[in-house]
């Protein structure tokens, strides 16, 4: 989400609950000390925020969407950790990429941290994965909890605009098409979600079980998890990113299809210019790229294909770099919560 979508009450409303959550999470981590989990969620912090990068097209749409990732890291990581790698994510292209707003940064952790991590992980995919995660048990749970987890972040979306009194984004319209768009990005996310999983069961199995049963991962033989993570992460950010779809995002082409224009400036307010302010000096690889001279300092993003697999050393770059930024906030999270074996 934009700054431009929120009114400074629900932003700091939900930098507020965002907050809370935080610090729940932390209390958790802090009380059952696990030093292995470190390393896990630093590669996987960098993996998600690569794979964020890479859009793919949503057949007759004119749609994109991308890995969330949150269901993901619940799976791999537990809830708590999960929350918190997605939220160093968010931070990272917050700050450095121009990617959503700061005010609306606390909204965008809480839309696509809690929802996966804390509702559609136990609810949805530990329901029907069990004790037992054959193949078939993984796809269904990943494609079930997907669709739950952005369903509802599409929801808190669509309300979260409603209270900040959005009068451009009706309530009924609004909601009429960011439900069906994100149900079509849940699909393919769990489609994904599945294969990491399984793969990571190849390599590791005691990884899901020990996620599952909230217990330490100490003891476990992770280098070729951390590894082949690690490698996935460079690959995906440097070259795949490359592939990414230039049509607009589900939340995007859902505000063109209500307003029927290309961008939404919304009302902006001396509060809204200032932290638009801060965070044209703070990113500097704004929309994943080299800043242009003639381009603004937060660019729209693109609405076509063009160029699409064409080698970019700027982006490139931003998921090399954005991949070790997001590495070294999720590890640094996790050895000052690691606490004392």
């Amino acid at each position: 989400m934009a700054d431009a979508l929120l009114s400074h009450t629900v932003g700091g409303a939900m930098w507020g609950a965002t907050a809370l959550v935080t610090v729940q999470c932390a209390r958790t981590l802090h009380r059952h000390p696990d030093p292995a989990r470190v390393p896990l969620m630093g590669v996987l912090g960098a993996f998600v925020f690569a794979a964020q990068m890479v859009n793919f097209s949503i057949p007759a749409t004119g749609s994109s969407g991308h890995l969330g990732g949150g269901l993901l890291l619940a799976i791999l990581l537990g809830p708590e950790a999960a929350f918190l790698v997605i939220a160093s994510v968010l931070t990272v292209q917050a700050l450095f990429f121009a990617d959503g707003g700061l005010l609306a940064l606390g909204a965008n952790i809480f839309n696509l941290g809690v929802f996966p991590a804390f509702v559609a992980y136990p609810l949805i995919y530990r329901r029907i994965v069990g004790e037992r995660p054959g193949p078939t048990r993984v796809v269904v749970g990943s494609i079930a909890g997907a669709l739950v987890g952005l369903s509802l972040g599409a929801l808190a979306v669509v309300l979260e605009t409603s209270f900040s009194g959005i009068s451009d984004l009706p309530f009924g319209t609004f909601l009429a098409l960011m439900l069906p768009i994100h149900l079509a990005i849940g699909l393919v996310e769990g489609l994904v979600t599945a294969a990491v999983v399984l793969y990571i069961a190849r390599l590791q199995p005691e990884v899901l079980s020990r996620a599952a049963g909230r217990q330490p991962l100490g003891g476990l033989a992770l280098r070729r998890v951390i590894a082949t993570l690690a490698v996935a992460a460079v690959v995906t950010g440097a070259i795949l990113a490359w592939f990414a779809s230039g049509h607009p995002d589900g939340l995007e082409w859902s505000i063109s299809g209500v307003t029927r224009r290309p961008e939404f400036d919304g009302t902006p307010t001396a509060l809204k210019e200032e932290i638009a302010t801060v965070q044209e000096q703070t990113s500097f690889l704004p929309d994943y790229d080299f800043r242009s001279v003639e381009a603004p300092a937060v660019p729209a993003p693109e609405t076509a294909e063009a160029g699409w697999g064409t080698p970019s050393p700027g982006r490139s770059l931003a998921g090399l770099v954005g991949g070790g930024l997001t590495l070294l906030m999720a590890g640094s999270l996790g050895l000052v919560l690691r606490g004392r074996p």
